[in-house]
């Protein structure tokens, strides 16, 4: 996977040979503080910056042999500890947007999308009810993208990232167009926009906390600001959930006793 820094119009220069060397992916060597002086040089933003440590590591001859494979599931204690978060939806995600864990409010929150193969991304480009969930479809797809080209920069020997990316690059022209544009960006709180084929409209904040002892892992917990229409969705949400997963426990009881 090849280097490049994306940097916006309004700071465009003559970088020198240095870009010059960016350009053509050769970080091989280059100290933190090299690194650095580049990221002011290119008045990098604190997304940017990251990333261009990360691609500085990953061409370091130790790369390979220091990641560890992603993990493909969470711990009982944050399982625990999403059961016990019964008010608001959290989901335990990856950096390739594999929705790893959640709790029932989470579960009902984002149904559409674990009625498919749970990874956010896929679900964004792929599935056709996307654009009615998303009802900002362009920024959550312009958001995605940018985790995953920050992702890639962290981990560029995550084979199943890189399938990942190949598979909606070759399927989604959206999700190509923007890939081609380099852009990354951190998410780390925020608003999103969704339309719950059960409950409607709703208008969420976001929070995203890593999980320090299990790298490569966040907890994302979504809310509402009080008083408003979306604090009632979410409490019918809840209720629907509850009444829904009590129904298919006595569906699943009743067929196992015949």
């Amino acid at each position: 996977m090849g280097v490049c820094i994306h940097r916006c119009p309004d700071r465009q220069r003559d970088a020198g040979p240095i870009d010059s060397r960016l350009e053509r992916g050769n970080l091989t060597g280059v100290s933190d503080s090299v690194v650095d002086a580049i990221a002011r040089a290119l008045q990098l933003d604190e997304a940017e910056r990251a990333h261009l440590h990360d691609l500085a590591r990953a061409a370091g001859p130790a790369a390979r042999r220091r990641r560890q494979p992603a993990p493909h599931g969470v711990r009982a204690n944050v399982q625990r500890l999403l059961d016990a978060m019964t008010n608001v939806p959290a989901v335990v995600m990856n950096g390739r947007t594999d929705a790893l864990a959640a709790n029932q409010l989470g579960r009902a929150l984002f149904a559409p999308i674990y009625a498919g193969p749970t990874n956010f991304a896929r679900f964004t480009f792929l599935d056709p009810h996307a654009r009615d969930f998303w009802t900002d479809w362009d920024r959550i797809a312009d958001d995605t993208v940018e985790l995953l080209r920050a992702q890639a920069g962290r981990d560029p020997y995550d084979k199943a990232l890189t399938d990942l990316i190949g598979e909606l690059a070759t399927r989604s022209d959206d999700f190509r167009n923007r890939w081609a544009a380099h852009d990354v960006r951190l998410h780390r709180t925020g608003i999103k926009h969704i339309r719950h084929p059960v409950i409607g409209e709703l208008q969420l904040t976001f929070e995203v906390m890593e999980l320090a002892a299990d790298d490569g892992l966040s907890l994302v917990a979504y809310g509402t600001e009080p008083g408003t229409a979306s604090e009632d969705g979410l409490r019918l949400l809840a209720s629907w959930s509850a009444t829904h997963d009590q129904d298919k426990a006595r569906t699943s009881s009743a067929a196992t006793s015949e």
